[in-house]
Formats: structure tokens, sequence, C-alpha cells
């Protein structure tokens, strides 16, 4: 046993004395010893269940002859702070949730893991963590919320935001936008749709992280105690069969993960935490790989934010498994480990779906659309590349002059006085990883465009993220970003900018290297805290934004 290097042998008194005060005995500190870690807080929705899981997971590693021990980490709620300064702090938090896992496993020389998490970053991390500690681990999703209803439809977070772009056009009141707002968001529970945290949670369960099922169910459905005691049982298991995560998240393993991301339409994100991921497991994985599987697989899974349903219908339809089976019977999925023993392929087997209630997966013979929810293109605009999202429109390719702004704020203003103009190609620049910093999403202008009704005639194009609930046709993680000198921070205002996802395209007419001698670095946006350290440290979004070599 790892644990073995701080509780075995004479010269280990100290720590088992310390380990007595927290009321083990000899038989508690002989057995093996699992972290149970999670990012509880009462600020949203997203994560306040996962404090009561941990003690369902605890109770489960316990029962089967292991010792728990718990640690918390950090959360920050996207949908808080989105269209704030805090919203930079988001992708940072992933960096510093995977930082502060290896470092408490490590720190105690802990033998296994089981990580809970919830809102958009922990997840990823949970995943980086595993894949760079390398220890047995498992991950649980904490659920996803109920939808909310409105006006006799199912809404989430997405609708609210968009409530905001109606309320600035003056399409609906003050009494209907405090009406949607109080609606929306029923309980606990991660965001509805198939935005970053649904993305990422069924990622989970595609690597061989998380088994089947686990993370399907939602916040508050009754069973997710059990849910909680069988991932602690799981964890133990791993341990004695030596499952590690690097034996399951295989080149195959991240294969089925990008495909299932494009056939459920999913966050944009993925890309960014895959690639970030796949560097934590040692697989190679580049940005152009990502394109084949988005053009390759239809969308069969008709989830908000560019369809129908919610997680909660997903679930009650057969969740990830349903998704998985129907990828399967095309022949589209490899098979490989899975963390809860066996091959995917045997699993498969396994699950029996009864007849959807609602009609949230089709099959890929008669999907919902013919190709994934986004597409990766390259270009003079972005000689690294960049990620296009398809889902929710119909159109794979616009072109139109550009309307430049350093930063998001400036653009949010735009768009709510109604300067923002059909045809128009909205550029916002300098909020790359380095140049923000922290890479934040722009679900603030995003949501105001569809709000104010100019979804489908206008595209924006940053260096930024989107969130997993923007929808229209918007181009994110630009690379080079502005601040390194990428061509986004030589645009002007009326450059014509084409966005072409058929020929993987994003370019302009205007003669970029002409400027390029007048063009000199900006200061940076923050020169103390962990912000400045970041910006310092952070790599190309191309690579996933991560902070280590």
């Amino acid at each position: 046993m790892r644990s073995n290097a701080i509780k075995s042998g004479p010269d280990r008194a100290p720590a088992r004395a310390m380990l007595r005060a927290t009321g083990r005995d000899d038989a508690a500190i002989a057995r093996p010893f699992v972290a149970v870690i999670h990012p509880w807080s009462d600020v949203s929705p997203c994560n306040l269940t996962l404090r009561a899981l941990a003690q369902n997971v605890r109770r489960g590693v316990e029962a089967a002859g292991a010792t728990a021990i718990e640690f918390n980490t950090i959360a920050v709620t996207d949908g808080i702070a989105m269209g704030t300064a805090g919203m930079r702090a988001s992708l940072v938090s992933r960096e510093w949730i995977t930082d502060s896992i290896e470092l408490a496993v490590d720190g105690h020389s802990l033998d296994a893991m089981v990580v809970l998490c919830g809102c958009d970053k922990t997840i990823p991390a949970a995943a980086m963590a595993a894949a760079r500690l390398d220890i047995p681990s498992v991950v649980l999703y904490g659920g996803t919320i109920a939808h909310g209803t409105h006006g006799g439809r199912n809404i989430t977070i997405q609708e609210v935001f968009e409530a905001v772009g109606a309320h600035g056009a003056g399409r609906i009141d003050d009494r209907e936008l405090a009406a949607v707002e109080k609606s929306a968001c029923p309980g606990a529970g991660a965001c509805g749709g198939q935005f970053t945290a649904n993305t990422m949670a069924m990622v989970m369960t595609a690597l061989g992280l998380s088994p089947y099922g686990s993370n399907d169910r939602p916040a508050l459905h009754p069973d997710r105690p059990v849910d909680g005691e069988r991932i602690g049982a799981l964890v133990v298991e791993a341990l004695r069969a030596g499952r590690t995560p690097r034996s399951l998240m295989t080149p195959a393993a991240f294969r089925n993960a990008m495909r299932m991301v494009a056939a459920t339409a999913g966050s944009t994100n993925a890309v960014l935490h895959l690639l970030a991921i796949a560097r934590e497991a040692c697989v190679p994985l580049k940005l152009g790989d990502f394109e084949a599987f988005a053009r390759g697989t239809p969308v069969i899974a008709d989830l908000k934010p560019g369809g129908h349903f919610t997680a909660v219908e997903l679930f009650a339809a057969g969740g990830t498994a349903r998704v998985a089976q129907a990828l399967h019977a095309a022949g589209m999925l490899e098979d490989h480990a899975l963390v809860e023993g066996g091959s995917l392929f045997e699993r498969l087997a396994t699950i029996e779906l009864g007849a959807q209630p609602e009609r949230v997966v089709h099959s890929v013979s008669a999907p919902v659309k013919p190709r994934g929810g986004f597409s990766v293109l390259f270009g003079n605009l972005a000689p690294d590349g960049c990620v296009v999202k398809l889902a929710g429109h119909g159109r794979n390719r616009h072109t139109g002059p550009a309307r430049v702004f350093d930063g998001e704020p400036a653009a949010f203003a735009a768009v709510q006085a109604g300067a923002v103009q059909p045809g128009d190609v909205v550029v916002i620049r300098h909020e790359g990883p380095a140049g923000a910093p922290g890479m934040p999403e722009m679900l603030a202008v995003t949501a105001a465009l569809m709000g104010r009704g100019l979804g489908d005639d206008v595209a924006l194009i940053t260096d930024g993220r989107f969130s997993g609930a923007t929808r229209g046709l918007m181009v994110g993680h630009v690379a080079p970003e502005a601040a390194r000198g990428g061509p986004i921070a030589l645009l002007r205002d009326g450059d014509t900018v084409t966005i072409d996802a058929e020929t993987n395209i994003l370019s302009t007419n205007a003669d970029l290297e002409a400027r390029r001698a007048g063009w000199t670095a900006p200061p940076p946006r923050v020169t103390h805290g962990v912000l400045a350290k970041y910006a310092r440290l952070v790599g190309s979004a191309s690579e996933g934004a991560v902070t280590h070599p």
C-alpha cells in the first residue's frame, strides 16, 4: 500500500498518533486509505448535494474494507460568475483543483480515490488528477438539476440568459424577466441541458472513469445515496484489482469520448478539456483530431441548447447507455476497459433498455442532424485552430463585416444598445487564456444576441470560450490568442471575415501582415495574484490551456 509510507513501522508512530486523534483505531489504520474528495459549496445548486453524497461514498468504502479520508476542494460556478470579472477564475480553477487533489493525495500517500464533481471545471479536473496520479480512481458526478417550467414549457438557465437579451431589446418586460428567473432552477444539481457539466459527465463514462449509469441520475433522485455507496465499494474493488486510470483512458477511450460529444451536440468546452486530460494521461491528442469525429458522427440526441430536451429526459430515455448503444450498433465505438471491470462492449451487452418515454435519442440512420455539433477550423485568423459551435442553427457558413471589441463587456454593451446589425461578425478578443487572463465564457453576449432575435443573422468569433448553453454560429478558442500576437489582434472594424465549417476555414481578406509591424503586445491586465501567475504559465487553447509543459 502506498499509505504504508505514512503509517507503517516504528518511525511512523507520530503520524499514527495523529491518525488516532481523528478517531481511527489499529484496524482502520491498517486498511487501505481511500480519499473521498468533493467541491461542496452552497453558493449555487451545482455542488449542493456533494457533501452528503460523500458520506454515502464513505460508507461504501468502509463497508468494502478500506478507510475513507475526506478532503474538499473549491468550485467556481460559471452561471453566477458569467459576464463578470469573476468569470476569469473559472478555467483557472480547473488547474487549481487538479493541483490541490494531487497535493492532498500525494502528500498523504493515499492508495485510491473517489472524486465527486458538479459544476463545470470540477469534472475535467477530476479526470486530470486521476490521470496524473494514476492510482485507482472513480469519478462520480453529483447529477443534473431538474428543469423548471414556465409558460407551459420546460426551461433551464439557458432561457434566463436569453431572457436578459429579450429584456434589453424590449421584447419582454421586468415582470416576465423575473418570472423566468424564478422558474428556471427548481433545486440542486448542475445545469440541465447538454451544457458543459452534463457533456463532461458523459465524457467521464466514455473514458471509463465512471461506471455506466452513475452519472445520469438527477441530483435529487432518491437512489443517489445508493449510487454513492456503490461507488465507494467500486473504488476498493478497483484498488484490489489494480485498475488504474491510465489503463482505462486509452486512445480508443478518447476516440469514443470525442464521438459521444459530437453525437450529443455537447459543449465545445469538451474539446479544451479532452486535450488537457489526454496530456495528463500521456495520450497523443491534437485539436485537429476532433474534426474527423465531428464530421463523421451525426447528432442523435435531441438535447438543449440546440434541441428540445434536458438531461432529465435523457436519463428517463436510458441515459449515456442509450447513446452508446446507438453508436455501438452503427459500429462507431471501440472497445476498451472500464473502471467497473470488463470491457465497454461487454457492459453495453448487459444493459437492457425499454422504450423511450420521449424520443430523446435517435438512431444513427435517422439522426437529428447529419453531422456532429461542432467543427474545427484553421485559416489565416486561426493558424493553430479554433472550434465552431454548430448547435441550434442550420448555418455552416457566414461572411460579414467585423465588429471588433477588446473584451466582452464592450461587446455586451454594444449588443444591448442595438449597435450590432444583421450580417455582422462580432469579434471579441483579448479574452484568451493569457490575455483575459482565464479564457472566460461569452454566454452573456451570445445569449443577448439570441434574445434580441439576431441568432440566425450574426456570427461571433473570440479567443475566449463559450458556455455549453451557447447556441448560434459561434467560433471560440481562436489560437494563437490576441494577447500573444495571434492574427485576431490585427483585425479592424469592417474587415470581411468568413467562417466556413464545410471547408474548415476561418479567414479574412484583410492584409494582416501589413499591420503586423504596428502591433505591440498589450500590458498584462493582472499583475499579481493567481490570475497573474496563470497568465505567465498557461499554454495555448489549441493544446488544452494547461499550465505545465
